[in-house]
């Protein structure tokens, strides 16, 4: 079992920079493949981007490839999104979630374990 706490969310003005975290208890979180997802108001929710178990291996949605970044502390058993350049469209809560396989998914359905989720704003 894994526990994920994500935190950082809040309001910023479009261009600007946020910092997501997502800080991990439970289970050996080294050895999970770890995920960021997003879900707008009345919008499904989209696949992020993801971080294999060592790191060494990312992958991103189109929609913030060059924007935004994944990365991992596992001995703090934290995961970020460092996210730049933040347009409107942005806008939604943004969950991590891991999965128990090590490798990176972008469907939300292989992961095992989610998050509460966190708000991030974008105004114009």
């Amino acid at each position: 079992q894994v526990q994920l706490v994500e935190s950082g969310g809040g309001l910023v003005q479009a261009g600007g920079s946020l910092r997501l975290s997502c800080a991990a208890s439970g289970d050996t979180f080294s050895t999970y493949a770890m995920g960021w997802f997003r879900q707008a108001p009345g919008k499904e929710r989209d696949f992020v981007a993801a971080i294999r178990w060592s790191g060494g291996s990312t992958y991103y949605a189109d929609s913030v490839k060059g924007r935004f970044t994944i990365s991992r502390d596992n001995a703090k058993n934290t995961m970020y999104l460092q996210m730049n350049s933040l347009k409107p469209e942005d806008t939604a809560v943004y969950y991590c979630a891991a999965s128990n396989d090590g490798y990176i998914r972008v469907v939300g359905g292989l992961y095992d374990y989610w998050g509460q989720g966190t708000q991030v704003t974008v105004s114009s």
